[in-house]
């Protein structure tokens, strides 16, 4: 899966605050996304967040 750094990750289930969208800030083995709703920040395993990946957004020409 093609992830990069500033795309917009809509996953299958919501964060408690109940936003669907987190932004990516780092990528690699690891990945750590912000909730666009809270602004929570998270890190963990690339495989486990690509499984709850519904569809990714991402700004061209950005």
């Amino acid at each position: 899966m093609d992830i990069r750094v500033g795309d917009v990750l809509t996953m299958k289930k919501p964060h408690p605050c109940g936003s669907k969208d987190w932004e990516v800030l780092r990528v690699g083995a690891d990945f750590r996304l912000r909730c666009l709703g809270c602004g929570h920040e998270v890190m963990g395993a690339r495989g486990r967040f690509e499984k709850n990946v519904r569809a990714v957004r991402r700004e061209e020409g950005a």
